[in-house]
């Protein structure tokens, strides 16, 4: 797995039985190189010769990830040939599911077939384009999974917190629901980046720094995509550095860690927003993903959740023995094993496609 934040590869192993219970063995990371984001942060806009570049960095991240799978390899003692197949998902350059259908597209930039021959091993690519053929947002997917592996008799939510965030409300006896909330890491480590030249805040003590800026926040808040209704996605292409700057006075920036404080609470509020309007009985929701180690958003996503949903906890899913990192990669090795079983990835009640598709593109070894 490689998302919108453009921090990395997150490559693990796992078994899946004969029900689709995933039983996690180890991971590795491997972050990228400062080339590798420029390439792809490029790739998120109209630029000069971008199909050659599109080109190129798909054989790069082909690369990478072949190196990701033979450093799980090493660590692990496996063979190639132990392994059924590699769930990759590539990365996300361009996410334009609204319109017209023959309007709509999504884009995982990724060479799938260099990678079958580098690693020679079944590779299970382009997850989401068959969903969105079918009239869904192509995301996200990952709630399946969820639904999938964490079992309640309550209504409860799990969070992953990656370069966007995106919630899955399960509630017994009730159709799955699953969601975009809007930005998580994606404007936080960009804002970070352009004023520190750091990948990402450090248990969020930069914006714990600064003081939330009300009115910068309102203006945020007035985005559209928070009061539209589900099913809904979004990436990049809305949430970026250019859509920050339109929301921050012209004539007098802001301190740099204000803004970051007032992110923070862009992700925590809209989240809680988001919870209370969808599931206001939630009991727990169970965080994933990089977020999880920004403490302060942490801190204040349980202020925000607590205030709407008093009786609420707010947990990780290191407490159900899975480390928060792991998660959508865990999803996407599951989303492979769906296709090799015949089995539809996507839920109607989440994406909005007419009807349940087998995801996918085979690449075999």
């Amino acid at each position: 797995m490689s998302g919108t934040s453009l921090d990395g590869i997150d490559c693990v192993l796992s078994t899946i039985d004969t029900d689709g219970q995933c039983k996690y063995i180890t991971h590795v990371s491997r972050p990228y190189s400062a080339q590798m984001r420029e390439q792809f942060s490029t790739l998120q806009r109209a630029s000069v010769n971008e199909l050659h570049l599109e080109a190129l960095s798909a054989n790069d991240l082909a690369i990478e990830y072949a190196q990701a799978v033979q450093d799980l390899l090493k660590l692990t003692g496996f063979k190639a040939n132990q392994i059924a197949a590699i769930g990759a998902h590539g990365q996300t350059i361009r996410h334009q599911p609204l319109g017209e259908q023959h309007l709509a597209y999504t884009w995982q930039c990724l060479n799938s077939s260099l990678l079958a021959e580098l690693t020679q091993i079944n590779v299970i690519s382009d997850f989401r384009s068959r969903d969105i053929a079918a009239g869904g947002q192509g995301a996200p997917l990952v709630p399946a999974f969820h639904a999938a592996q964490f079992l309640s008799d309550l209504p409860i939510a799990i969070l992953n917190l990656g370069g966007i965030a995106n919630l899955t409300l399960l509630e017994p006896n009730k159709p799955v629901l699953g969601f975009d909330t809007g930005p998580a890491n994606v404007l936080l480590n960009d804002w970070i980046t352009q004023h520190l030249e750091l990948p990402f805040d450090e248990n969020g003590s930069w914006a714990k720094s600064g003081q939330i800026l009300p009115y910068v926040l309102e203006s945020m808040l007035s985005e559209p995509y928070f009061a539209s209704p589900i099913p809904k996605s979004t990436g990049r292409d809305l949430f970026h550095l250019e859509w920050l700057m339109k929301h921050l006075p012209g004539d007098h920036l802001p301190l740099a860690e204000d803004v970051q404080a007032s992110l923070i609470e862009l992700t925590a509020l809209s989240i809680a927003n988001h919870l209370q309007s969808y599931l206001p009985s939630c009991t727990e929701v169970i965080a994933c993903g990089g977020g999880v180690q920004n403490l302060y958003l942490m801190e204040r996503l349980e202020i925000h959740c607590q205030g709407l949903i008093p009786d609420v906890r707010l947990t990780t899913t290191m407490k159900y023995g899975i480390d928060p990192q792991t998660v959508e990669s865990l999803a996407f090795a599951w989303l492979a094993w769906c296709f090799t079983q015949g089995l539809p990835g996507n839920l109607t009640s989440v994406t909005g496609a007419k009807s349940p598709k087998i995801l996918g593109a085979f690449y075999p070894r």
